[in-house]
């Protein structure tokens, strides 16, 4: 199994196949794919030679083909390799075709094998074959390796994603201080479970702190009151209020653009294709909530039933991505589409069920403000200040009016516009006219940089590449990840624990449990199946149905959402205590079970095959 990470050089160096220049035994190693017919490369050929020059025997540089589209790129490369295979002068002839490129003359790269002896392809044979085949196995490394463009650089095994001047280059393989916490901070973001084990991490600190001397100092500190004050006037509300009903926006936020990603250029952009995760959210609500009413009756606790509809993104995705290879790609598509569904139901639930009394002045201000945000993407406004600006007094209105405030962020993603997918050609055609324009030599003079009409163009162009919808996805999704929702759960899963709690609800935690580690699988693989069975739905046949009962069972996994009802549906510090055990007691279960039913390896089986239509 190739377990080669996407920012990682696929094979290490080896100076039986590779081209070095320098000490073979120096610290640092810079690796570049390149292409002799790309201009950025040529660029970067003088900042290389000026780190050679700066680092001599400390530093070695390999240079792997990854050639662009088109004979002469295609033919250059192979020129190269075939001058290491019979004469041993692969760099004399790398740099006379960087000299002389990158655009060839008729002739030119004919006249480059001749100067330095080589045959002509039709007098080389089987040898010019071998040649171009040296060149394609680089760019396959290329591609494995996460090189998508010329240049690619790889300094000590690792893809850079800096800037290609020297000082910069030279800082990340110096590995001073900032470059080493950037790096870090990028493979901590790019390790897919991420998300899950820092959340996990804050909600032990939550509950450890609770538990601890310090824990009733804890507990107040998230009542203080924060706000505005306008002279007689002020808005203030608990810091926690402020996390659940402010920092969760955009957690809400993101999960809405998400959705409408999905429904409009994504996974859920044919009805085929959505109504499996969607048939399966439905039933994944359905069914524990029913569950759950029916073991807690019609008592105190019969409004919380909202607790058992919601899972855990985090925590879901964070296990199916350690089984690895275990989960097909196929059955983490359903999931992450399913819980996308039922995150977005779960705060039109909690604004339905869960808010306060509702003043209808800020309710038809909030409307006004809708209307406002809709018009807006009507008139395709593209800039994200106006949507912002309104999108706050949404906020404001819809708290005032008694409705959870967090319900603007879903608002506001469907607003935030899309539009067409941009003419890249276009756009590329217009910005190297802007830098060629810039690049004369008579504009070059006196000037330490573009001109500022010219990064004004080039910001345009950068800005019609991405809609303002994925460009807000972008933005704030590390946001959600890894501050809305680790303060979220600091700041609500500390829970005192209490065997006098637990005894005194016991029908309350019995219906959470059932309703989460019972009712969601069962509700989602019985939707699913129906789904299917009765035709207006297809399941892959790259997992089995014990596989999306597997997934069904993560999916038991509440807690963040599940949380976060909880806090609204019980305003009785002891009732939310102990639906906290409970959430926390069910999510161990689901994760346990959804990982047990997942583990195994299975293909998919006959009856799976058939029955995915």
């Amino acid at each position: 199994m190739n377990t080669t990470r996407a920012d990682r050089l696929d094979h290490p160096v080896d100076p039986q196949r590779d081209h070095i220049l320098g000490n073979p035994d120096a610290e640092l190693t810079l690796v570049e794919y390149g292409s002799y017919v790309c201009s950025h490369c040529h660029a970067a050929q003088e900042v290389i030679a000026n780190l050679r020059d700066r680092f001599g025997d400390r530093m070695r540089y390999v240079f792997r083909q990854l050639p662009l589209p088109g004979d002469d790129g295609a033919r250059s490369a192979a020129i190269a390799e075939f001058a290491d295979m019979t004469t041993d002068q692969f760099w004399p002839v790398h740099d006379a075709l960087m000299r002389t490129g990158p655009s060839f003359a008729p002739g030119t790269l004919d006249g480059i094998a001749s100067r330095f002896g080589l045959p002509t392809v039709a007098e080389a044979g089987a040898a010019w074959n071998a040649a171009e085949e040296r060149a394609a196995r680089d760019a396959h490394s290329g591609r494995s390796s996460g090189a998508h463009g010329t240049p690619t650089f790889f300094i000590n095994g690792r893809r850079y994603e800096g800037a290609w001047d020297e000082t910069s280059l030279a800082e990340a393989m110096l590995g001073s201080l900032g470059h080493r916490l950037h790096t870090a901070s990028l493979d901590f973001a790019r390790w897919a479970p991420s998300t899950g084990v820092l959340l996990l991490v804050m909600s032990l600190a939550a509950v450890f702190l609770t538990n601890s001397r310090i824990g009733g100092e804890f507990s107040e500190w998230w009542q203080t009151p924060v706000g505005l004050r306008f002279g007689s006037g002020a808005f203030t509300m608990p810091l926690l209020q402020w996390v659940n009903d402010g920092l969760l926006t955009i957690f809400f936020l993101v999960v809405g653009l998400e959705i409408k990603r999905e429904l409009t250029v994504g996974r859920l952009a044919t009805r085929r294709a959505a109504m499996l995760p969607v048939a399966a959210a439905i039933g994944g609500m359905v069914f524990p909530a029913l569950l759950y009413s029916l073991i807690v009756g019609s008592g105190a606790y019969a409004h919380a039933w909202g607790i058992t509809i919601a899972t855990d993104t985090a925590f879901a995705v964070a296990l199916i991505v350690l089984l690895g290879d275990r989960v097909p790609v196929d059955l983490r598509v359903f999931l992450t589409a399913a819980v996308i569904v039922d995150d977005l139901v779960a705060i039109v639930v909690v604004a339905l069920f869960y808010s306060g009394a509702l003043h209808l002045m800020f309710l038809g201000a909030a409307a006004v403000a809708t209307l406002i945000l809709l018009m807006l993407n009507r008139m395709n406004v593209y800039r994200s200040l106006p949507y912002a600006v309104v999108g706050v007094i949404l906020w404001f209105c819809l708290h005032e009016g008694g409705l959870h405030a967090t319900l603007a962020g879903v608002i506001l993603a469907i607003a935030t516009p899309t539009r067409p997918p941009p003419n890249l050609h276009a756009l590329t055609a217009q910005a190297q006219s802007v830098l060629q324009a810039e690049l004369r030599d008579d504009e070059t003079m006196i000037r330490h940089g573009p001109s500022e009409p010219a990064l004004n163009a080039l910001d345009a162009i950068h800005d019609r590449i991405e809609s303002p919808a994925s460009k807000l996805l972008r933005a704030a999704e590390p946001w959600s990840s890894y501050v809305v929702l680790p303060v979220f759960a600091l700041a609500n899963a500390g829970v005192l624990l209490s065997t006098d709690v637990v005894a005194s609800h016991g029908r309350l935690m019995s219906a959470i449990i059932a309703g989460l580690v019972i009712g969601k699988p069962a509700g989602i693989f019985m939707a699913a199946r129906l789904a299917v069975l009765a035709g207006i739905a297809d399941k892959p046949a790259a997992y089995t149905w014990r596989q999306l009962a597997g997934a069904g069972a993560l999916a038991g996994i509440g807690f963040t959402m599940s949380l976060f009802i909880a806090g609204q549906a019980f305003p009785n510090p002891d009732d939310f205590a102990a639906a906290k055990i409970a959430i926390f007691a069910a999510s161990i279960v689901a994760g346990i079970a959804g990982a047990t039913l997942l583990a195994p390896r299975a293909r998919a089986s006959a009856d799976g095959d058939s029955a995915a239509r």
